[in-house]
Formats: C-alpha cells, sequence, structure tokens
C-alpha cells in the first residue's frame, strides 16, 4: 500500500498572475506524475489562492477579497475538485480520497456553510489549511474559523497544516499550528513538511497522540537546508540527519519518530519558482527517497501511519 498524503489539483490564480510555478495540476496529470511506480491512493485538495480573490489585488501580490458581494472563499475550487472526481474514470475515483481546503480568517461561517450544501456522495475525507500563501492566521482556527474543527470533529475528519519557521511568515507558524492541535485533541492533524525539519516542533508532535507530520516537497526542503535558508530550522534547532542525502533524511526521521512520520510529495510543489528564486525536484525523486527505505519502514510511512491519521482501518474505508 502506498498512499501519497498530499497532492493539488486545480490552478493557483495568484502563481498564474505572479509569473511564479506551478500553477495548476489536472487528474490526467496527477495520474501520470508517477510514472510506471503504482500509487494506490492520492489525498488531494485544490490549489492555494482562489477565483473569489479580487484579481487586480493578486496582480499587486495582495489576497484581499472585493469590497462588496457575495465570494466565499474556495466555493468554486471545492465543488471544481469533487466534480472532476465524479466525472473521473471509476478507477480513477477509487485512489482519490478528496479533502476541503479552507480560509481560517476570512468568512469562514459561509465556507462551511456551503460544505453542508455539497453533494452528499462528495466523500469527504478531510480538510486542509495553507494560511501563508494568503496571508490567513491559522491561529483563527481558535477563533472565527473554529467552525471548520467543529465540522471536522463532527465528521470524524482530519486536518492537514501547512507550517513555517520563516521569521516573515505570520500566518502558519509550527508554534501556532502546535497550539491548535494541542487545543484540540479530539481531531487527527498532519502538521506538512517536516516542520521545516524543527527539532522542537517534531519532538513535540512525537509527543502529541493526535499528531503526525509529512516529508511532502522532500528533496527541495533538503536542499534549502544545506543552504541554510531561513524558511528552514537553524543549524541549533535543526534535526540532525545528512541533507545532502534526502533518502538518508528520510530514513533517520522515519526512525527517530515511529509512527508519526507520513509520506506525500506535495505534488506539483516538488518544484517551485518564485521570482529568482528555482528549485527543481521530481515526483521521481520523492518516490526515490521512499523506495530506499526498507520495506517495514516504508510500508509504515506510506500506508500505516497514513491510515490512522485518516482514521481508516483499510484503504476500503
Amino acid at each position: 500500500m502506498v498512499i501519497d498524503c498530499h497532492a493539488h489539483v486545480g490552478f493557483d490564480p495568484l502563481f498564474y498572475l505572479q509569473g511564479w510555478s506551478p500553477y495548476c495540476m489536472d487528474l490526467p496529470r496527477l495520474f501520470n506524475e508517477p510514472g510506471p511506480a503504482r500509487i494506490d491512493r492520492f489525498v488531494v485538495f485544490p490549489f492555494v489562492s482562489y477565483m473569489d480573490l479580487d484579481f487586480d489585488a493578486l496582480r499587486a501580490n495582495r489576497i484581499e477579497l472585493p469590497p462588496a458581494g457575495d465570494r466565499v472563499p474556495y466555493r468554486f475550487e471545492n465543488r471544481r475538485l469533487l466534480e472532476d472526481i465524479r466525472r473521473a474514470p471509476r478507477e480513477w475515483r477509487e485512489r482519490l480520497w478528496p479533502f476541503l481546503i479552507f480560509d481560517p480568517a476570512r468568512k469562514p461561517r459561509e465556507q462551511v456553510a456551503e460544505w453542508e450544501r455539497l453533494p452528499p456522495d462528495g466523500r469527504i475525507h478531510g480538510i486542509k489549511v495553507q494560511g501563508t500563501s494568503i496571508q490567513s492566521r491559522v491561529l483563527a482556527l481558535l477563533e472565527e474559523g473554529r467552525v471548520a474543527l467543529e465540522y471536522a470533529e463532527r465528521l470524524n475528519l482530519p486536518l492537514l497544516i501547512h507550517t513555517s519557521i520563516h521569521p516573515e511568515d505570520a500566518w502558519s507558524q509550527c508554534a501556532d499550528v502546535l497550539q491548535v492541535v494541542e487545543a484540540n485533541p479530539r481531531i487527527r492533524f498532519v502538521l506538512a513538511h517536516s516542520c521545516r525539519y524543527h527539532r522542537p516542533t517534531l519532538e513535540r508532535v512525537a509527543a502529541l497522540p493526535n499528531a503526525w507530520f509529512d516529508c511532502s516537497a522532500h528533496g527541495i526542503h533538503c536542499r534549502l537546508a544545506t543552504q541554510n535558508y531561513a524558511g528552514i530550522a537553524a543549524p541549533a534547532d535543526r534535526f540532525p540527519a545528512d541533507y545532502e542525502r534526502p533518502d538518508k533524511v528520510l530514513r533517520t526521521l522515519a526512525e527517530a519518530f515511529p509512527g508519526k512520520l507520513i509520506w506525500g510529495t506535495d505534488t506539483p510543489f516538488y518544484s517551485c519558482e518564485y521570482d529568482k528564486v528555482q528549485l527543481r525536484s521530481s515526483y521521481a525523486a520523492e518516490l526515490e527517497c521512499l523506495n530506499a527505505l526498507p520495506a517495514p519502514l516504508r510500508e509504515e510511512i506510506a500506508g500505516r501511519n497514513t491510515l490512522a491519521w485518516l482514521g481508516k482501518t483499510a484503504a476500503a474505508d
């Protein structure tokens, strides 16, 4: 059993208007990404910026809803993802586990009201939050955005939350995400991107019964660690590993935190381009790191741990 816990499907208007990449992914490309390798299940959710944002503001790299009107974050994106899956071939539908995506600070009640109106056969499997790109504080989940947590608890849905330790990121700090996790012990959470290899956060995740972390976009994060990039934990707080060898880092993490690491690629964000910053990797490289693990570790991080976080006893649940 191989489950990719972190895959985007759809279109990102901010990335497109700013000239950044990637900015799109459809289901045919998603299923082609692994090449000859078999991915048994994909956890999928929309891209991060959304069509109801003000496009004039997006062109200026600002995140704003239009001042008037009935715009609701992700209303279109969540419905479009479910419709894409509904129209897909049966063999694809059976391998897709869709998550709703949520803006915790803008019109949260209206978003949840839209969820309640979704078709009952949508098979929602969880909720995704990425506050950095849309400049939306994760701590709003403890305030006006709590309605999403109430929805998740009522339906026994897990959350996957973007993390950051970059000093200029006011929206998704690891410490803030942990505050949300600790305040909601009946909800299961994954903290994305190996918590930027911040050892205190990883150790806290290991101690929390309702928390896991994923290794999405592992290759480029290892490269950033070798460059001491500000968005990766500083050496004094960084999980100790040979970051020149992403395969070794993945094994070291899996062995150091048994039962806690979950494999995912962040496809198509295993490669990114922002202005003059270019980070290149591939789905194949993410798979190579996974396949370099001994079989028991591979089965744990790409199967059993993922099912535990999702609250499933088997892939057919």
